[in-house]
């Protein structure tokens, strides 16, 4: 299959095409999912003119089946729980899982942030923004922790997507904007020409607009 996109920098600007209608909005923030989805975002941001900052979510996963999310943590403390799961599963296997996610999130949020004020969405329209939703996993929990903190509404924004993942975003947040959505998706990778590895060092230098 022949890529889509020649990197994420492109398929920022495609995806920048359609998101159209919240340009020059002054109630806009775009977040950039940590870490594939920043370099989306900055170009995402740019097109809008709208205000850039990043989204650090850690999925909760079930340890023996970690694709399976039975909750989120954000940044503020933010924690969502995922009850139908949850119930399923016993508190010390729950904790132990916390306890590992909520250090991550925190190393990546001291590294991400370089001491900018913690994230506030109140009474913002927040785009977030990812290079491509596969299961639509971590978007979802996006979705809920932007919600805790603040947010008026939620767009989920991805130049490609699987239409699985599309239809289940749908019932979360208040709008999916995805170009890309073919059938028989696979991985995210096929739709990009160069995918490589995005790493701290590169966030921060996007984030501080030095890339």
């Amino acid at each position: 299959m022949r890529a889509t996109f020649r990197d994420r920098a492109a398929a920022g600007e495609a995806l920048g095409t359609a998101l159209a209608a919240y340009a020059d909005r002054p109630d806009v923030r775009v977040l950039g999912l940590v870490r594939g989805g920043v370099p989306v975002a900055v170009v995402v941001a740019r097109r809008l003119g709208a205000p850039l900052d990043v989204l650090v979510v850690r999925k909760l996963g079930v340890p023996w089946a970690p694709e399976v999310a039975f909750g989120a943590l954000g940044p503020g403390g933010v924690y969502v729980l995922n009850d139908d799961v949850a119930h399923r599963l016993d508190r010390t296997d729950i904790a132990a899982v916390v306890r590992r996610e909520a250090a991550e999130l925190d190393r990546r949020e001291r590294r991400y942030r370089g001491g900018r004020r913690p994230l506030d969405l109140t009474g913002q329209v927040a785009v977030i923004v990812d290079d491509g939703l596969a299961t639509g996993a971590t978007a979802r929990a996006a979705v809920a922790v932007a919600r805790r903190l603040g947010a008026q509404r939620v767009v989920i924004a991805a130049p490609v997507g699987s239409t699985e993942a599309v239809a289940l975003l749908a019932a979360e947040a208040d709008e999916v904007v995805c170009p890309v959505a073919p059938s028989g998706f696979g991985a995210v990778s096929r739709f990009y020409t160069d995918f490589r590895q995005v790493d701290d060092d590169t966030v921060v230098r996007l984030v501080a607009g030095t890339a």
